[in-house]
């Protein structure tokens, strides 16, 4: 039986939106899901999403031991957008949606689509620091 609570920013949901949903955003929920656990749900979502996720990051994140190999691309929708505490766009442009009351961060992050292992893994590491600093601003530990 679940317990009404006041809502906090433990129960964010964070939306990560790109282009093709293929690498970064996916990249980056794949961290956020690993790192937060059950403390923030994870969304993600492109503007105009690819068949699926570039093998390179699913290379470089499998190298973390994080397999997104079975994720796939989606569509990016007003609801995705609407169900949304935190919005985070990586190159979407004016594609995404603004809604009052969201927060909204524009990660300017290299595309990784046809780039090689070496410059992937860079892209990942920055990632990774930046989903880092978010979680610990939404959904400190305990």
């Amino acid at each position: 039986m679940k317990k009404n609570k006041v809502p906090s920013v433990s129960a964010s949901t964070v939306l990560f939106v790109c282009v093709h949903n293929a690498g970064r955003s996916q990249m980056a929920a794949g961290y956020l899901q690993h790192l937060a656990g059950d403390r923030v749900t994870v969304l993600s979502a492109g503007s105009e999403p690819k068949d699926r996720v570039n093998p390179i990051a699913v290379q470089a994140m499998a190298e973390e031991g994080i397999d997104i190999a079975r994720n796939v691309p989606t569509i990016l929708t007003v609801q995705s957008v609407v169900e949304s505490d935190v919005v985070i766009t990586m190159g979407c442009g004016d594609a995404c949606p603004i809604y009052p009351g969201k927060r909204y961060e524009d990660w300017v992050l290299e595309d990784p689509a046809g780039q090689n292992i070496e410059t992937v893994r860079v892209i990942r590491d920055d990632i990774r620091q930046r989903v880092e600093a978010l979680l610990a601003d939404i959904a400190p530990a305990r």
